[in-house]
């Protein structure tokens, strides 16, 4: 009986004890132990829930024990906990990356990424943070299909082309940047740690920016605070130093002299070098100007938010020495950039954010044939940097250009400092439940000032860069520029099928410039301490010709729609009609209407795909549409006295002004028509993501300025419609992403994009325009003709080296009669001659093919990442050389012609005169190359160890970048290029992209 008693007392009590109620707390926090407010936890199955605080606290009431409560928040996998007591709980939420990236910022506005009907590709915080890029231009190439990124030089604050689609213009080429919705003209001003995310608009959807989108949209938005957010600090650095990739074999001073003596002999004049034993290796010039350069980053930043408000804060300081010169080619960077955001009401909310940037940029020259490069390469290596007297040696007998580069960089003082002040501001009311009227007035203010000395300097006899006369030029320009967007906004759905969305707006933009300087001559004691305007003499103002400052001034008026609508979520569509007017054109046709549209179809949401398990999303979609370009110069539909004329006053000469350009009141739009198919698709429970994409631009009535007669007078040529030109291609991206474990997380990404590039028609005399430079007084090599590539290399076709007496009598020649070991030209139209008409296509600038290969992998603290790039299919020109008797040579010299059969690819040596130097296939190298873009490895401190601190997150890294360049082209870098749609691809000594060691931590309070 006693037994039995007490089994009943125990089941009464675990009875009663099962049925038990507690109050449950916690605190929610995000991965980095930063509390989350307004999360919200539910008991599942009940109506018991309740927020959290400002701290991330909560606190539920009257909870049954074995019960699950859910916790959720925007952006957040929700995640559910089993209570069993009433320990006090912290609860750590994962960042929902694919709920993120749902969400995509197009024009005025953002839209779901399932429901975009055009191409728009997205680059995360993560993928920017891996690549540590000093520009942001680093960041998008191989990251984004579609998106080409051309380096103009590998300086430190190196400026970049960015062509989105391909190269459409001969003009302006570049795409429209907003930074959180401020138009930005150079990436520079932004400093790559603060961005959030970057939208690329590659197809007609880009439309509803009007005229400046017309080369594509990029769209950024940087980081700030959020609501009910408690101060968060975020402190990331980085040091290491800088390398160049690569050096260009050239001979050394043994090598040297038997190719010199040869050349010598070969061309009847006695050797210079009586003994060639003695010269030994010489002077690496390369050597010496190569130098480890030291970088460093250091940025902050500060966000928050309160119940109706949110706010940030960063500032930045980048200091990069160049690879060449050292501080000679330093770039300085100071970034402060800061918003604010009030709900003044439920309805009624302001944005704000200002930047403000400096730099301080040390130039060298570069890409030319005065470049410090072009000298390295070029100057002889049985020189010695100084002479017996301590001096640096003259390069004489070197012809007019190469110099001794290290002397060349100390006499070179050229500064150049620049002030930009960007800021925004909008007003947002929403009323009549679907009704938002929104307005936003953006500005850009910046100054930009020079400055350069040349001091009295001798290199050499006859060197084009001796200086007589010392001289400072000192330059301020200005710039300025707003826009103002005002539209409303109508968002409704209807029988919870029909989704309509309706924008109406106008848009004024303005941008005015202003640039003064003056030269002063005669500098005190040659010193660049002294190298001021205040104590030079004759001092020039760059306008004392024209009696005020030069200026420009140009305006654009805008209204535009846009109606989205859907129905059922399944079937969409998107309509845009533009109405843009410019300043650049005359009042006949000022004004021009741009339409596009788009379709898309989400197929996965079918009845007869809603149960697949296999596919997760199938989009497809179309878009078509016109934009408008009106980059060109101010006012060339009119005449203009901005020339400069002689004029002969009482038997005195005077400078005055003159008709400049000639007018054009007939020009009109540039127009671009974009057609875009695609296809988006995620499968296999959206671990694998795909999308691909064909596309077809076609620019009409190309903006172009032809050669023209000077039989037409004074005045340069004026703007006309003259051409067109197609961008054909295929896009393809694949993506894998998956989770293995909680401790094992890998991604892989590659992107292909496919480009034909073709010139339609040239509406000139000529019927084809011409670019670039190559050599000595020869015809540009790059052209712009119908049926051609933009910008291919026009040229002689080689067919190999004249063997013997014999072979030249039975071929066809030029003026300058060659001699065995000589080039052979293709005599193209069989007229007997060598001539400018046996000229034809020997080489594209334009890559047939770009790649892009992403790799990550997270193993418990530990994460890693790689990126890759490639370029398949252009060409570059080899214009490095001189070709002087006495300049240096490469090491392709010693594969040389020496006589009958010894060579057919390498013509002879001479110091005579001999048609090898003409440009063509010869000096045409493969461009083609896959560069490892960058390697980090991380690893982040795990909580416990950072429990008794105040430090949330504690990363560390190491990174390398540019690591390894895979390429056939024998030059500093393939990537090589002025950025000229004609005339780009043409290697000068360019400045090479450098190598990349990096040590960082990433900390967060």
């Amino acid at each position: 009986m006693r037994h039995t008693l007490f089994k009943i007392l125990t089941l009464f009590f675990v009875a009663y004890s099962g049925a038990q109620n507690i109050n449950v707390s916690g605190i929610v926090q995000d991965e980095t132990g930063i509390p989350i407010p307004g999360a919200n936890v539910i008991v599942k199955g009940t109506g018991n829930g309740t927020s959290t605080d400002f701290d991330g606290n909560f606190t539920l009431n009257d909870v049954k024990i074995s019960s699950t409560i859910s916790i959720s928040y925007l952006g957040y996998i929700t995640k559910e906990v089993v209570i069993t007591d009433n320990t006090k709980l912290t609860i750590k939420l994962q960042e929902d990356l694919a709920q993120l990236e749902e969400v995509v910022v197009i024009g005025y506005g953002t839209q779901s990424k399932k429901e975009i009907t055009g191409a728009v590709s997205v680059v995360s915080a993560e993928a920017i943070d891996a690549l540590k890029p000093t520009r942001i231009e680093q960041a998008l190439q191989g990251q984004v299909a579609g998106v080409n990124i051309t380096s103009q030089s590998g300086t430190p604050g190196g400026a970049s082309t960015i062509s989105i689609r391909g190269v459409s213009t001969n003009g302006d080429s570049r795409p429209l940047i907003l930074v959180d919705g401020n138009v930005i003209e150079d990436l520079s001003v932004i400093n790559p740690s603060d961005i959030e995310s970057i939208n690329i608009l590659k197809d007609a959807t880009a439309g509803i920016y009007g005229v400046r989108a017309a080369n594509g949209v990029i769209l950024i938005t940087t980081k700030t605070g959020r609501k009910e957010m408690p101060l968060t600090i975020e402190y990331n650095a980085y040091g290491g130093f800088q390398q160049t990739t690569r050096k260009i074999p050239v001979l050394n001073a043994s090598e040297y002299g038997i190719i010199v003596n040869e050349a010598y002999a070969a061309g009847g004049n006695t050797p210079p070098f009586s003994d060639i034993s003695n010269l030994g290796i010489g002077t690496d010039w390369q050597d010496l100007v190569f130098e480890s350069a030291p970088i460093q980053n250091h940025n902050i930043l500060f966000k928050g938010g309160g119940k109706n408000s949110s706010y940030s804060y960063s500032g930045s300081f980048l200091t990069q020495d160049g690879i060449v010169g050292g501080s000679k080619s330093n770039f300085t960077r100071f970034t402060n950039n800061a918003s604010y955001n009030l709900d003044f009401l439920e309805n009624f909310k302001f944005t704000s954010g200002i930047t403000l940037m400096r730099t301080n940029k040390r130039n060298l020259p570069e890409n030319s044939n005065s470049s410090v490069l072009f000298n390295a390469i070029n100057m002889a290596p049985t020189f010695t940097v100084y002479d017996e007297n301590g001096d640096y040696t003259l390069a004489e007998g070197l012809g007019g250009e190469v110099i001794n580069p290290l002397a060349q960089i100390a006499d070179i003082f050229d500064r150049g400092k620049i002030m930009k002040l960007s800021g925004n501001a909008g007003l947002s009311y929403n009323f009549l439940d679907h009704f938002t009227a929104q307005s936003n007035i953006q500005f850009n203010y910046a100054e930009v000032s020079s400055k350069v000395f040349n001091p009295i300097a001798k290199f050499g006899s006859g060197k084009n860069s001796n200086v007589d006369r010392s001289s400072v030029f000192e330059g301020l320009n200005y710039f300025r520029d707003y826009t103002f967007d005002a539209f409303v906004k109508y968002e409704n759905k209807f029988n919870d099928i029909h989704n309509v969305n309706v924008l109406l707006g106008t848009s004024v933009f303005k941008t005015t410039g202003e640039y003064t300087g003056a030269t002063g001559y005669d500098i005190l004691d040659n010193n660049v301490i002294n190298a001021n305007l205040d104590q030079a003499s004759d001092i020039v103002n760059i306008n004392q010709n024209t009696g005020r400052n030069a200026t420009f001034d140009s305006r654009l008026l805008s209204y535009f729609g846009r109606v989205q609508y859907d129905y059922k979520g399944k079937y969409l569509l998107s309509a845009v009609i533009r109405r843009d007017g410019s300043t650049k054109f005359g009042p006949e046709n000022r004004f021009g209407y741009f339409p596009s549209g788009s379709v898309g179809w989400i197929a996965s949401d079918e009845d007869f795909l809603s149960d697949n398990n296999f596919i997760n999303l199938l989009k497809v979609r179309a878009s078509y549409g016109i934009l408008g370009n009106d980059r060109i110069p101010d006012y060339r539909y009119v005449s203009l006295l901005n020339g400069e004329g002689t004029y002969i006053f009482n038997d005195k000469e005077l400078i005055g002004t003159a008709t400049g350009g000639i007018a054009n009141p007939e020009i009109r739009w540039e127009k671009q028509k974009t057609l875009d198919i695609g296809l988006d698709m995620r499968i296999l429970n959206n671990k694998i993501d795909i999308t691909a994409d064909y596309f077809k631009k076609r620019t009409e009535d190309l903006l172009v300025i032809p050669q023209v007669s000077g039989l037409l007078g004074t005045g340069g040529a004026p703007v006309v419609n003259g051409g067109v030109v197609e961008n054909e291609g295929l896009e393809f991206a694949i993506g894998y992403s998956d989770n293995f474990s909680e401790n094992l997380k890998f991604s892989i990404k590659y992107n292909v994009t496919y480009l034909k590039n073709e010139v339609v028609s040239v509406n000139t005399d000529d019927g084809f325009l011409t670019g670039g430079s190559f050599g000595i007084s020869q015809p540009a090599p790059s052209r712009m003709e119908a049926g051609f590539p933009l910008g291919y290399f026009y040229g002689y076709e080689t067919d190999g080296i004249y063997q013997n007496q014999a072979e030249i009598d039975a071929s066809a020649v030029g003026d300058l009669a060659p001699e065995p070991g000589d080039i052979k030209y293709v005599d193209q139209n069989n007229d007997g001659v060598i001539d400018l008409a046996d000229k034809v296509d020997i080489g594209n600038p334009i890559p047939d093919a770009t790649m892009g290969l992403n790799i990550s992998l997270d193993y418990k603290n530990f994460d890693f990442a790689a990126y890759a790039f490639a370029s398949i299919g252009n060409e570059i020109v080899r214009n490095y050389e001189r070709g002087q008797q006495l300049t240096n040579r490469t090491i392709s010299y010693l594969d040389r012609w020496t006589g009958e059969g010894t060579g057919n690819s390498f013509p002879r040596v001479s110091n005579g005169a001999t048609p090898n130097g003409l440009f063509s296939d010869f000096y045409v190298e493969d461009g083609s190359f896959i560069r490892l873009q960058n390697v980090q490895l991380g690893y982040t401190f795990s909580s416990k160890n950072l429990e008794d601190s105040r430090i949330s997150k504690l990363r560390l890294y190491v990174s390398a970048s540019n690591l390894f360049t895979l390429t056939e082209y024998k030059g500093f870098d393939p990537t090589a290029s002025s950025g000229a749609p004609i005339g780009g691809g043409i290697d000068q000594g360019f400045y090479p992209s450098a190598k990349t060691f990096l040590l960082g931590i990433n900390l967060k309070f």
